[in-house]
């Protein structure tokens, strides 16, 4: 961004989990290292934690929790020059054309910024087009890059603002091996994938046993939420629940914290899917992609083809070491050294010195997809216009500490009723299903 400019650049991120205030707030650092950086946090399901915020452990200038209309409501050129919208694809969407309602004649308008927290796995199609509109959409490697221009070149949308960038949490010392610590082997977990109890007991159990065959190793269970807290993806089978009927050796433990710090003690990181394994990869640590379960879309483990980096278990309990392809490695955005964010940096920095940008424009309108994006919309709290619908608070509001409490204790009452039926009510439901 221009160094000449009197005052900071301003960046405005808005997230709706913890790892997309993750993605957002790192990635608002390599556009402009030195911006003014505010978090919106969207009020959800997911709303990050004191403690999850801790976790992550990215400071910002200001940071608040705001409901889309409040957002909405405050974020104009006179707020911000960049606007970083780290959401769930639909969210992107309502903002997109509740931000081109709210613009609508403004001479000028902050540049808006989106993409993908991690691996793009799944519906493609779909998050692709919830997110253009976009002035630029970012792609985490070259690979991404070209299948995401391919699906906005499929449907006539702009594929010029498609730009490769990488994923902004590649960083870290290289991986070497210490003699002054165990050998430390990381099982990374996720949220949702495997989503069944005997999928994650099965992957457990497996850990635990490993942690018995070698006692002399470390095993740790990398955990990314508490009991009671949502991270990006809902967790119906906590692994902290499954653990305590498995007796587990003293080596083995669960961890929490930023997946940094656990990886720079660890000697060989395992997981289903994670990206926590480009992260172990881009440092040169052991990294295995559990076949156990099979290699299948359902995973997100097919990403991984041509890796190297396949194992199972009774492979990883034999003391086998996967080591990661370079070629592969180079077109995920991988240790490909130079500057990935440069392109982008340069392109914000070109758009947000322009006199005028034209309207925001989202792929679907109310005449492309009228059976689509009114539901969409409305389910963020706007009409097929992207205005707020009726009684929608747009005005920010200061609780006392008490009102803050009495709301904490309501949210997390709404949160323990949801959850109960996630994991008890739904799985009974589904089985029901199946008779």
């Amino acid at each position: 961004m221009p160094a000449s400019t009197a005052d900071p650049i301003r960046v405005t991120v808005l997230a709706d989990s913890d790892t997309r205030w993750k993605w957002g707030a790192l990635t608002a650092r390599r556009i402009a290292p030195e911006a003014r950086l505010d978090a919106r946090l969207l009020r959800g399901r997911a709303t990050p934690t004191e403690r999850q915020l801790a976790e992550v452990g990215i400071p910002a200038d200001s940071m608040r929790e705001v409901t889309a209309a409040q957002f909405l409501a405050g974020t104009s050129r006179d707020t911000a020059d960049v606007v970083v919208l780290s959401c769930v694809g639909g969210t992107v969407q309502a903002m997109l054309h509740g931000l081109a309602r709210a613009w609508q004649g403004a001479p000028r308008r902050p540049v808006v910024v989106t993409g993908y927290v991690g691996v793009v796995y799944e519906k493609l199609a779909d998050g692709l087009l919830l997110r253009a509109g976009a002035d630029a959409v970012l792609a985490n490697s070259a690979h991404d890059a070209q299948r995401f221009r391919e699906v906005y070149g499929g449907v006539g949308a702009d594929a010029g603002t498609v730009v490769e960038t990488a994923l902004p949490f590649l960083e870290g010392t290289p991986y070497e091996p210490s003699g002054d610590r165990p050998f430390t082997v990381v099982f990374a977990v996720q949220p949702s994938v495997p989503d069944s109890r005997k999928d994650r007991t099965y992957l457990l159990r497996r850990a635990v046993d490993h942690a018995r065959f070698h006692p002399e190793r470390e095993v740790l269970v990398k955990l990314r939420s508490k009991p009671g807290e949502h991270t990006t993806h809902i967790e119906e089978q906590p692994y902290q629940k499954l653990v305590s009927k498995l007796d587990p050796p003293k080596n083995l433990k669960l961890v929490y914290g930023h997946m940094g710090e656990v990886l720079d003690r660890t000697d060989l990181l395992v997981t289903v899917s994670s990206t926590a394994a480009l992260e172990s990869m881009h440092r040169g640590i052991p990294t295995a992609v559990l076949t156990d379960l099979g290699i299948r879309e359902a995973l997100g483990n097919h990403h991984f083809l041509g890796s190297g980096a396949y194992a199972s278990w009774d492979q990883i309990d034999s003391g086998e070491v996967p080591r990661v392809h370079p070629e592969w490695a180079r077109a995920q955005g991988i240790a490909s050294g130079g500057d990935p964010f440069r392109t982008v940096r340069e392109r914000v920095t070109e758009l947000a010195a322009a006199p005028e940008l034209p309207p925001l424009a989202p792929y679907y309108t109310t005449v492309t997809a009228p059976g689509y994006l009114p539901g969409v919309l409305a389910r963020h709290g706007l009409d097929p216009k992207g205005e707020p619908l009726p009684g929608a608070a747009t005005e920010p509001t200061e609780s006392s500490a008490l009102r803050r409490t009495v709301r904490d204790i309501a949210r997390n009452s709404a949160r323990a009723a949801y959850r109960q039926g996630v994991q008890r009510v739904a799985p009974v439901i589904r089985r029901w299903g199946q008779l």
